[in-house]
């Protein structure tokens, strides 16, 4: 802990000023006691503003202490003090998407089912540590049959979200933390198996296909890397005759889109044909465990996020259950791509990928790079 917060001369009290005073002050035109009660004023708000700053970094590291001890009574303790601090200052600052990705790693499903989700008090305080570490389990693993007391709760969007882990969520990536810091990696590099590369020199052609991708269609399909990433693009192309999935490795780079431009016959251009699970899985990563210098949003805000992006590349509309979303998204042809174009800068974790439609008339491509 830091014990510099005992240094500190302010009382715990405030002091507030009388404004009648200041106001007699004023009106009889005593600019220098006004001017000293500002001076005063100042000292003492920049004395407590230290204190709640060594304050806070001191509860945030006993928060993420009793998170990585394991055990009943370190989660019993870490649930009450966090309801006296959302009592005493509100959630923000509690970190409770970090707190329940925590909790998952590091505590048996059976602690947390019998204290985090037992005996949840009326108007409950805590619902999004609840909601959140529910996915979070989820997604590790873990049955919600085999522990009823686990149950994701009533927390708009994440409502949303299946309450079991679909057969698409195939192996999802999460940070790893302890007391001190935390570790992360997106692995958005292509698999060796699926190859498509075409040979090069490609052709330099441009092709007709123009973009019509709607405000809503881009918003949705960037969602797992707009708030995480460095930029993140989208575009939709609509043919009038159906494209064959064999013909999009050598389609994607004679589209007009940011992110092959100025490529070049020979610069570099891999692609690979994945299954929906491993693109879920990509777009999970990058939502949950962030880009360079970013946090990202954790297990069940990044799932969310997930989701939402499949939606999009999917053409489906936000409003869609996850249900539809799951059955159109298997039925997809998914490729998964890299190139050295100007829009990649290939100092992070960067990808594209490309989404085309069972019919063939609908070809999706979200872009990110992890540099801004």
């Amino acid at each position: 802990m830091n014990d510099e917060a005992n240094d500190l001369t302010t009382s715990s009290e405030p002091q507030y000023i009388s404004r009648d005073d200041a106001l007699q002050h004023a009106m009889a035109g005593d600019i220098n006691h006004l001017r000293g009660l500002g001076s005063h004023l100042t000292t003492r708000y920049a004395a407590a503003a230290r204190a709640a700053r060594i304050h806070g970094t001191d509860l945030a590291y006993l928060r993420r202490l009793l998170t990585t001890t394991p055990g009943r009574d370190s989660v019993e303790l870490l649930l009450q003090l966090l309801g006296e601090q959302e009592a005493a200052a509100g959630s923000m600052g509690l970190e409770l998407p970090l707190m329940a990705t925590m909790l998952a790693q590091h505590q048996s499903a059976a602690v947390l089912a019998r204290t985090v989700f037992a005996d949840i008090p009326e108007g409950d305080r805590l619902r999004e540590l609840r909601t959140c570490l529910f996915h979070e389990l989820l997604l590790r693993g873990v049955d919600p049959d085999e522990f009823p007391a686990l149950r994701p709760g009533w927390l708009p969007p994440l409502d949303w979200l299946p309450d079991r882990r679909r057969a698409l969520e195939t192996e999802p990536d999460f940070t790893r933390h302890s007391v001190n810091g935390s570790s992360s990696g997106v692995k958005s590099g292509l698999p060796g198996h699926g190859r498509l590369d075409p040979p090069t020199p490609r052709p330099t052609g441009t092709s007709p296909l123009r973009n019509s991708v709607t405000v809503d269609e881009h918003d949705l399909i960037v969602t797992a890397a707009e708030e995480n990433w460095g930029y993140a693009e989208a575009w939709v192309f609509r043919p009038d005759q159906p494209i064959a999935p064999a013909q999009v490795p050598a389609l994607l780079p004679t589209l007009p889109m940011e992110c092959v431009a100025g490529l070049g016959p020979a610069g570099r251009y891999e692609i690979a044909a994945r299954p929906v699970g491993d693109i879920w899985s990509l777009l999970f990563a990058t939502a949950a465990i962030g880009g360079f210098g970013n946090s990202g949003r954790y297990g069940a805000w990044g799932r969310l996020q997930a989701w939402r992006s499949l939606a999009g590349l999917c053409g489906l509309p936000f409003h869609a259950s996850a249900a539809e979303v799951e059955r159109l998204a298997e039925q997809y042809t998914w490729f998964h791509f890299q190139t050295d174009s100007e829009f990649f800068h290939n100092d992070g974790d960067d990808f594209g990928i490309a989404a085309l439609s069972p019919d063939g008339l609908r070809l999706a491509v979200l872009a990110a790079t992890d540099t801004d």
